[in-house]
């Protein structure tokens, strides 16, 4: 620490995700408190990093950014201005043909920019492709067939006149569409990401990512959106139905390390590789968090707040200095998660070409990504890299780069499979449904992500039990999509950042509004 910042109060913030950068910043900007940032990994942005393989860039699990919260849009636009001419994506493509006028950075001069993205993905399904979320357009009752399609739609009125008990995911997803929609398009790919039947699921996941989503707000939105105002907030769109974003050029991480490196020009610190292992407690408040480092040794640092965004099992786990009751500590030690893995494939073509009236560079797929609900291959869901932003592939006009994503769980059979295995499944399977073709792979990695994300399902329904003990600490704020065990939107997390900062700021106990970020009707609109 530096000298003169010694009389200052120290703010330490366990994480250098999109939450725990942000209350950094945050810090600041609006107080005297000095943050001290310590990640346990050697890597800024957490989920939402941008992992680099010769060249090229992936985004682990595809980061849309957009938020019908104006301090949020404008927050990130502060840190990366949105693009102010038609960059090399309009030209390469060609799905993008807003023209910028407000006086932004050029991409092709600038890397410190925000591209503005068209968002197209679809559901590939009986070998063919659906529009995600599911349209009412002539092709998709095509490609269901007649019988298929009779099915839905007397199971859609039916679903109407004879709500079920909104008491699992599963009852959530019929109540909006239908069994016969929820058995084609969500019963088996929720069951492939969550690895568990939706049954067994809470609705609280729907309720939190989907809950407008339904048949009457697509018809809504199909009547409406030719009168929409051209609003890249979009704040009376749901979510699911957004179609456009805006995204750093280089990818999320991009962003992220950009904020470390103003928190660090701000007199901020950021202590890579130190993993919190021991919270010490005295009278309700942490006085200090002790660190592993990288050599396996520890590094003790007082602190006059904690800002969390570990994993709540984790936390628990490293708290010492005061009783913790025993439900407590096995509610937290039970928390479920789903863990992460990601194939890259740089090829030369795919099979699949374009057959929409987007028009693309050499006539390659316009998706962003692509929902693989084929129930004979394990991959979930494909991302196009080039088609995020054409800056993340070294050579876009000769090939692509690919994401395939898998849902798994730490420990489990595809968690441990080597590096070739795995690679060599994931080829085999993109060429058993017709994706790709084998000669096309010129290049590989994987990548693997813990604790992606917080399940919904066993001790997360005892979860409050857990909060009211944490909130006892006084000067503990959980934050961020594991530091609360929610599944939240980057937005989401940002938000509980900021509300966090503003309690310690201005003195505010109440850590309600901490927890109630992304639970309210207002999904995450500002009130």
């Amino acid at each position: 620490m530096k000298q003169e910042d010694k009389d200052k109060k120290i703010a330490l913030v366990a994480g250098a995700g999109p939450a725990g950068l942000t209350a950094a910043y945050e810090l600041l900007k609006k107080s005297d408190i000095q943050p001290i940032v310590v990640e346990a990994t050697n890597v800024i942005g957490g989920i939402s990093q941008t992992v680099k393989y010769k060249g090229n860039r992936m985004d682990i699990g595809g980061h849309r950014f957009f938020s019908k919260s104006s301090t949020i849009m404008e927050w990130w636009n502060n840190v990366m201005p949105i693009q102010g001419k038609n960059s090399k994506d309009d030209i390469l493509l060609g799905n993008n043909s807003k023209p910028m006028q407000n006086g932004g950075p050029d991409p092709e001069t600038s890397d410190r920019v925000m591209l503005y993205r068209d968002r197209v993905s679809r559901i590939f399904f009986l070998r063919k492709f659906f529009d995600y979320p599911i349209s009412l357009k002539f092709s998709t009752f095509a490609n269901m067939g007649l019988w298929r399609t009779i099915k839905s739609g007397v199971g859609y009125i039916y679903s109407q006149l004879f709500k079920l008990e909104e008491n699992s995911l599963e009852n959530f997803y019929i109540n909006r569409f239908g069994r016969p929609l929820y058995n084609l398009f969500f019963e088996g790919y929720t069951e492939k990401v969550w690895g568990i039947h939706p049954s067994k699921l809470g609705a609280d996941w729907g309720s939190q990512r989907v809950k407008g989503l339904s048949v009457y707000a697509i018809l809504k939105d199909a009547i409406t959106k030719p009168f929409m105002k051209d609003d890249i907030e979009q704040k009376k769109v749901e979510t699911s139905l957004i179609e456009q974003f805006i995204y750093p050029k280089l990818g999320p991480g991009q962003l992220w390390e950009i904020v470390a490196d103003d928190i660090d020009q701000m007199g901020g610190e950021i202590k890579m590789q130190h993993e919190v292992v021991r919270i010490n407690v005295e009278n309700n408040k942490v006085t200090s968090v002790e660190c592993r480092l990288a050599d396996g040794s520890t590094e003790n640092i007082p602190c006059d707040h904690l800002l969390s965004t570990m994993p709540i099992k984790d936390l628990v786990a490293a708290i010492s200095g005061i009783e913790i009751p025993e439900e407590v500590k096995q509610i937290a030690s039970e928390l479920p998660y789903r863990d992460f893995i990601t194939v890259g494939l740089l090829l030369d073509r795919m099979k699949i070409k374009n057959e929409t009236k987007i028009k693309t560079y050499a006539g390659r797929v316009p998706d962003t990504w692509i929902y693989i609900q084929e129930r004979d291959v394990k991959v979930g869901r494909l991302q196009v890299f080039n088609n995020w932003s054409p800056y993340l592939v070294e050579e876009y006009e000769n090939k692509m780069f690919i994401g395939l994503e898998y849902f798994c769980n730490e420990g489990d059979e595809l968690w441990r499979m080597d590096d070739d295995s795995f690679i060599k499944m994931a080829i085999d399977e993109l060429v058993k449904i017709d994706i790709i073709e084998p000669d096309a792979v010129l290049d590989a990695t994987r990548v693997k992500i813990k604790k992606a994300y917080p399940a919904y399902f066993g001790s997360y329904y005892s979860l409050d039990k857990v909060r009211k003990f944490l909130d006892t600490i006084e000067n503990l704020y959980c934050l961020g999509r594991n530091g609360q065990h929610r599944y939240n939107n980057m937005d989401h997390s940002m938000m509980t950042a900021m509300v966090a900062v503003d309690n310690i700021t201005t003195g505010n106990s109440d850590k309600s509004a901490i927890w109630s970020v992304n639970t309210e009707n207002e999904y995450h609109e500002e009130k």
